[in-house]
């Protein structure tokens, strides 16, 4: 199954924002409400891309752009929906967006007991370049990958 990706609008806001509560944030709080994906929607400098399997949504990647760097500050996909290639396919848009605008690296942060968030980056080119203890609320450590992207790569579908 290859999903249909598009940059999100005001409508995606509310889905997003609880898909980042229950996948990403549980145990945490929820910070990453609808207003503040609302802002990244509107942000100019931010990609806000949903995966769709016709109107039925997928998940969700959101990248702020840099001058030379892009940050991929969420990516989530439904529970029941893992597995299937749609979060591969959300980072080949944004790795791809990030190339046009001639950037050449993406960062991001992981929890450090997220082994199969770690191992799925990992798969996709990402290393581990820093553990830092506490960067989630003082209370869970994080482990910041990075990733150089290559001119040459193939172009999502």
């Amino acid at each position: 199954m290859t999903p249909t990706l598009r940059l999100a609008s005001r409508n995606d806001a509310p889905l997003i924002a609880q898909l980042s509560r229950d996948r990403i944030e549980q145990g945490l709080g929820w910070s990453w409400t609808t207003p503040r994906v609302l802002r990244s929607i509107r942000d100019r400098e931010t990609n806000v891309v949903v995966a769709l399997d016709g109107a039925e949504p997928l998940g969700f990647g959101i990248m702020k752009y840099h001058d030379d760097e892009a940050h991929l500050l969420l990516l989530a996909v439904r529970v029941d929906r893992t597995r299937q290639g749609v979060g591969t396919a959300l980072v080949a848009w944004l790795e791809h967006s990030a190339l046009i605008a001639g950037i050449g690296q993406v960062s991001l942060e992981a929890r450090a007991t997220n082994t199969s968030a770690r191992a799925f980056y990992g798969r996709l080119g990402y290393r581990e370049v820093q553990r830092v203890p506490g960067y989630y609320q003082g209370r869970e450590a994080c482990v910041r990958m990075a990733h150089a992207l290559h001119i040459g790569r193939a172009v999502p579908g």
